[in-house]
């Protein structure tokens, strides 16, 4: 068969679509591309069947509509598949419409299509519809199927004789150790190397140890949909794909992207194989943690096994919200576990989200004065500041729709650049004032002193060229947009 894994460009005045492998989407002024690791695995594991594989990425390949539709239409494919979010699901049912006519069928993956799946079955004319975060999986399942619905595994949506019928819930029992090594030149992995800000070090790349969070209790995740258990690779074969990244292709960098890295035992061996070998001398490697896990040993562990970089979800300064999210998380274990990270020789990159509805102007100034201290003690390197966005699927969205706390239901808002949940106690202006004024804690001259003296590389000075460049870009991205 021949199966086309795609991402259509998009036209818009907002900006460039962050939408590969993207828990949060958002229109980006700076153009930010996140390395698809499951639908990269997708396409290996076909292509390991033998099956023609072409991997289309319209977005990070810079390309025309007309080149995009050209090279898709040469390849004439069988299957097409795309990955959907919810702020432009809508612009996929467009698109499956508008090519239904051209001779192959169409598949539907991501967290929107798992929370709601017959919604997409009824809006367009989607053939398939793959549920849970195991699509890679499934959709080699539903290819070697060759249409025989009795084989298909469980979370697929289908249509026969004008029904719409389906397998029923997704199981995540797939092990990830029999999946292969993703084929990084045939799904083109340098476009993604170079542009995007998590990278110190050029070219970069991403992998998952996990998937995907082994919290995954967090309200407002949408991957919580996706991914409601945790699992995880072996860390020697993790160690070993590194390895042939190093050797390969020469990567530098290295994102582990699984939700939260796995911790314990699995963290002791990696950094000891990572040591043994020497790739701690070759390379830097960047992952998503959480706070209250980890002491300083274990932080100094990961430094000296290579390193650099640790992403934490704050999300709130204020612990009632901490609360809410389930995030199991103290304010202080926030601090402390900053602070124990930078001493370690970490560089700590921080998220929080704006907009909560039941926060008023104390709790916001709270968590701006908490995101800027940080910045200005050098406990945090970088951070990153989003609107609350309550994805279908989520319990946040469940909770905010039953109190008619959802501004709208048209998805197309849902992309980050309007307030979705309605803030009683704020305007929506205040909350995007908010933002800049975190963002703007990056020139603080006391952060400003702390940069400048943790200089250690020449790599490090286009890396904060590139910093600036995405500071003014984030300034740009929540300027204040009025409601329309």
């Amino acid at each position: 068969m021949r199966v086309a894994i795609c991402y259509p460009p998009f036209k818009s005045e907002k900006g460039v679509a962050l939408l590969t492998q993207n828990r949060q989407f958002q229109w980006f002024s700076r153009p930010t591309y996140i390395f698809p690791v499951v639908p990269a695995t997708a396409a290996t594991m076909l292509k390991r069947e033998g099956h023609e594989v072409l991997f289309l990425d319209g977005i990070a390949g810079e390309i025309s509509n007309d080149e995009f539709e050209s090279r898709l239409a040469s390849f004439k494919p069988d299957l097409v598949v795309l990955e959907t979010k919810t702020p432009v699901v809508k612009r996929h049912w467009n698109w499956i419409d508008s090519h239904s006519s051209n001779g192959f069928k169409t598949a539907l993956v991501g967290d929107h299509v798992t929370a709601l799946p017959e919604e997409s079955m009824n809006a367009c004319r989607v053939d398939y519809i793959l549920t849970g975060g195991d699509w890679d999986f499934l959709l080699k399942n539903l290819v070697a199927s060759d249409g025989d619905t009795s084989k298909f595994e469980a979370g697929i949506w289908y249509r026969e004789g004008g029904a719409v019928k389906n397998t029923g819930r997704f199981k995540l029992d797939h092990d990830l150790n029999s999946a292969p090594w993703i084929d990084r030149d045939l799904v083109n992995w340098r476009l993604y190397a170079e542009k995007n800000g998590n990278f110190r070090r050029t070219p970069g790349t991403y992998i998952m140890s996990g998937r995907d969070c082994w919290h995954a209790k967090c309200t407002f995740c949408s991957w919580t949909t996706l991914y409601p258990t945790y699992r995880t690779r072996d860390p020697v074969d993790v160690v070993d794909e590194i390895e042939m990244l190093v050797d390969k292709y020469g990567v530098k960098e290295i994102m582990d992207d699984s939700g939260s890295l796995p911790v314990g035992k699995w963290l002791e061996v990696f950094c000891a194989e990572i040591t043994r070998r020497g790739l701690n001398k070759k390379l830097c490697i960047d992952c998503n943690m959480r706070f209250g896990r980890l002491g300083f040993d274990d932080y100094k562990m990961m430094r000296e096994a290579g390193f650099r970089l640790v992403l934490f979800g704050v999300e709130s300064a204020n612990q009632a919200t901490l609360d809410r999210f389930v995030k199991a998380l103290k304010v202080e274990d926030v601090e402390k576990g900053c602070e124990w990270a930078h001493k370690a020789g970490l560089d700590v990159h921080l998220t929080f989200m704006f907009g909560h509805a039941w926060e008023g102007p104390e709790e916001i100034a709270n968590t701006v004065r908490f995101a800027r201290r940080l910045l200005a003690k050098g406990w945090a390197s970088t951070l990153q500041c989003t609107l609350t966005i309550p994805y279908p699927g989520t319990p946040l969205f469940r909770e905010l729709k039953a109190a008619d706390g959802l501004a709208t239901l048209d998805w197309d808002e849902y992309d980050m650049r309007r307030a979705i949940t309605k803030t009683p106690l704020v305007s929506e202006a205040d909350i995007k004032k908010a933002i800049r004024d975190v963002y703007s804690g990056f020139l603080q001259p006391m952060a400003l002193l702390r940069r400048l003296t943790s200089t250690r590389t020449l790599f490090d000075f286009p890396f904060y060229y590139r910093g600036v460049r995405s500071l003014l870009g984030h300034l740009l991205d929540f300027k204040g947009q009025s409601r329309t």
